[in-house]
């Protein structure tokens, strides 16, 4: 399971979290899980985000919490799915409210690396899942991870954009400067809550208005 290769610009930062004990645990813990039975994303896929999105590219960052857990969803990527793959149910609503918000017509691939290439770290709280589990991986040392690369993006000296949606995301508010950074929150796209603040917050009008302000280039979602 290839974190980044020596090139990355995350490879240092990578490196030392390599280096704590929990680290340990937490591969042998999936490496456990992927001989016993199925994990997704498929182990290179893992740490797409950190390939996709260099650490001194990132100007956005929109937290996940879990990977999809069906068959052919998960790419490494919050709320992504590989081109030709049934969208799931939260990036539907993700698209309805790009739709409302900027006047996007909904694409067609639910792949979000076209956003990824433009400096949005499509970050999940946890990496991996186990198959058809929801939330089965939690609680195994990714969120120690994930915590810490919250913290580092949060030390960059640009002003970044983060995107937190739902209950979860939120807690992580208190990880980032508000006075350094924009800090976007609502309430999750998913059908259970998106009529409860998500469809009308204009996430991505917002973000955009928060770049330029601060002398970025927007996000063309």
């Amino acid at each position: 399971m290839l974190m980044t290769d020596n090139e990355s610009d995350w490879h240092l930062i990578l490196r030392n979290e390599a280096e704590k004990p929990y680290w340990n645990d937490l591969i042998s813990f999936v490496n456990s899980e992927r001989a016993t039975g199925t994990v997704f994303p498929k182990s290179e896929d893992v740490f797409n985000a950190f390939h996709l999105t260099p650490y001194h590219d990132v100007k956005v960052v929109i937290l996940g919490q879990d990977p999809y857990h069906n068959d052919g969803q998960a790419m490494g990527l919050s709320f992504s799915v590989p081109d030709g793959v049934k969208l799931p149910p939260s990036l539907v609503n993700i698209y309805k409210e790009l739709a409302t918000d900027i006047g996007k017509e909904p694409p067609k691939t639910g792949d979000l690396t076209r956003w990824a290439e433009q400096g949005v770290l499509l970050l999940n709280s946890v990496l991996t899942v186990r198959a058809h589990q929801a939330a089965s991986h939690q609680a195994k040392g990714w969120e120690e991870f994930t915590d810490a690369i919250l913290r580092e993006v949060n030390e960059k000296p640009e002003h970044v954009v983060f995107i937190l949606w739902g209950g979860f995301a939120r807690k992580k508010k208190s990880l980032i400067d508000a006075s350094k950074h924009t800090v976007i929150e609502s309430a999750h796209p998913s059908p259970l809550s998106a009529y409860n603040g998500f469809f009308g917050s204009k996430p991505f009008s917002k973000t955009n208005d928060a770049l330029k302000t601060h002398g970025q280039k927007p996000i063309k979602w």
